[in-house]
């Protein structure tokens, strides 16, 4: 914070270590990890700490997801003979336990900050020469600070749609979604990427129609096809229609406050097929692009490329010497996770620690959406495509002892290795899931992908049974031609 003399005039603004602009995972994670290494640290926040994940993406998604599994569970309960009386929802005490959450976790955000002696400055940060940052406040001076680094970590919006304007009960993006007070009837989820999954699955569980609009050939792009195709059909039992190769054209208002959803198919022999879809409310979900939009980077240094992406080298160097981009503000996976490791590559690299960059390649991705998916590595299409001769193994939950039990058999393990010369499978490209609870089984197969692990090495590890994990273990199992149960 700039001192001020006695007689008025400013004295040059205190100095510190790093100067993080933007409190989200990406930021408060690289201010965190570099008041444990001792550094003198700021972080400007012009919202809430958290950011997008804590307050209007994952945190709050997963609660209103975990909200639709308990009404699964209890719907369900006859099965285990727990017989009920059929349950109703209270989506606002939903929502309260949500916010519950969400300011529990903020808390424990600014104790952190606090205890590493990290100074947070609430306000807006503009970046200007030899690394100061100018932050702007509702109602207050302007403060300027003065950065021997600065990391800028200023996160991402959510992507629209032309002629797909917010109305907040109508056409809603991610935000809107995550403050519903009750749930639509019909529904249209226009992309069937990761957010798009969960938020399909959330509403269809409340007991919404929903359909997805998905424009690839594939729904959760990145995954295995194998798992995509399988994730299709268990939306398909649960009555939520996932239409792929569509392009959403735009919408009319139709009967009852509701609208009209018009989308083209290649399901014609003449060209692309016309039709629409009433629905009560319009999900957009194709993405979101950073947001360096207060930044001031024009005036700066910094290259920013024509998607707005701020450009930054492998240890998250931007073109402006001293200056460091993170989490959704680069064009590396949005992943909450992946913030937090570039922040711990972007604070070595100022201590000089020569850090391993990051792996995109082989991150871990985790959707909740019932059934879950998660995978790590290389699909068996992306690793023929990237020359690799592969063997490859899946095994299904439907077999699964631990599976039975919870009542959630529902999915299976793909595992894509390497074909050695003599036709045995050798190092593990990846590993893609789709089932019960696999969100918090992907650790050892990330393991494996990323350690660079042989199909040998991993299979002859011992499993814990009964576990839905072990599952892993069967299919690595089986890829040395000498599988115990199948």
């Amino acid at each position: 914070m700039a001192d001020e003399a006695m007689n008025g005039e400013t004295t040059a603004p205190v100095r510190y270590d790093l100067v993080v602009i933007g409190g989200g995972p990406a930021g408060y994670g690289a201010a965190l990890y570099a008041g444990a290494a001792g550094m003198k640290v700021a972080l400007v926040e012009r919202d809430r700490l958290g950011g997008t994940c804590l307050h209007r993406g994952c945190i709050p998604a997963k609660e209103l997801l975990e909200t639709a599994a308990v009404w699964r569970t209890v719907g369900e309960a006859a099965t285990f003979g727990v017989n009920v009386a059929p349950p109703e929802l209270d989506f606002s005490v939903s929502q309260e336990r949500k916010q519950r959450i969400v300011d529990g976790l903020e808390a424990g955000v600014k104790g952190l900050l606090k205890r590493r002696k990290v100074t947070v400055f609430e306000g807006t940060g503009r970046l200007e020469a030899d690394r100061t940052v100018v932050v702007d406040s509702d109602g207050a001076d302007p403060q300027t600070l003065a950065g021997d680094h600065v990391l800028l970590a200023a996160g991402s919006v959510p992507i629209t749609l032309p002629g797909f304007d917010r109305d907040s009960s109508r056409v809603m993006t991610s935000d809107e979604v995550l403050a519903l007070d009750e749930v639509p009837g019909r529904v249209a989820v226009i992309g069937g990427g990761a957010i798009g999954c969960e938020f399909a699955s959330m509403l269809a569980d409340l007991g919404a129609e929903v359909t997805v609009l998905e424009y690839a050939s594939q729904i959760v792009p990145g995954v295995d096809i194998d798992i995509a195709k399988a994730l299709t059909r268990a939306f398909s039992k649960r009555g939520i229609k996932v239409l792929t190769g569509c392009r959403v054209t735009g919408h009319t208002p139709a009967g009852s406050g509701g609208t009209a959803v018009r989308y083209t198919t290649g399901d014609s022999s003449d060209g692309d097929a016309e039709a629409s879809l009433e629905v009560d409310a319009v999900v957009v979900s194709v993405g979101r692009r950073p947001y360096p939009d207060h930044l001031g980077l024009g005036d700066t240094e910094v290259k920013v490329d024509e998607r707005g992406f701020v450009v930054a080298d492998e240890r998250c160097r931007t073109s402006m010497a001293g200056v460091y981009a993170i989490g959704d503000l680069i064009n590396t996976p949005q992943l909450a996770h992946v913030g937090f490791a570039e922040a711990i590559v972007a604070v070595q690299d100022i201590l000089g620690e020569e850090p391993a960059p990051v792996d995109y390649a082989n991150v871990p991705w985790a959707i909740y959406c019932h059934p879950e998916v998660a995978f790590a590595g290389l699909s068996e299409a992306a690793a023929r495509e990237a020359g690799y001769d592969v063997v490859t193994s899946k095994h299904r939950y439907s077999g699964n002892s631990r599976a039975m039990i919870v009542n959630d058999t529902e999915g299976l393990v793909k595992i894509v290795a390497e074909r050695e010369a003599d036709g045995t499978a050798g190092r593990v490209l990846g590993v893609h899931m789709m089932g019960p609870w696999v969100t918090e089984q992907l650790g050892q197969g990330y393991l494996a992908v990323n350690w660079e692990a042989t199909v040998a090495e991993v299979a002859a590890l011992v499993q814990p049974h009964p576990t839905l994990s072990e599952l892993f273990g069967e299919t690595m199992l089986s890829l040395t031609g000498r599988g115990l149960h199948g």
